[in-house]
């Protein structure tokens, strides 16, 4: 759980960017878009195989550059 507490002398606005920044490097935004829907172990190997052939496309044009 990420969690901040307002220092001396700061605004609420350097209090929610840090709060945002810390959020962010925690993952939490990105566990819970993973886990709102139910994904099947088999959805989700086809979904990884289907990353990684892109990635590994893109990889091979850069190279070609």
């Amino acid at each position: 759980m990420a969690s901040v507490y307002l220092r001396p002398n700061e605004s609420q606005d350097q209090l929610l960017k840090r709060f945002r920044k810390q959020v962010a490097k925690s993952g939490i935004l990105s566990t819970v878009r993973r886990k709102r829907w139910h994904v099947s172990k088999s959805e989700l190997r086809r979904i990884q195989k289907k990353k990684a052939i892109r990635r590994a496309r893109r990889k091979q044009q850069r190279q070609t550059y």
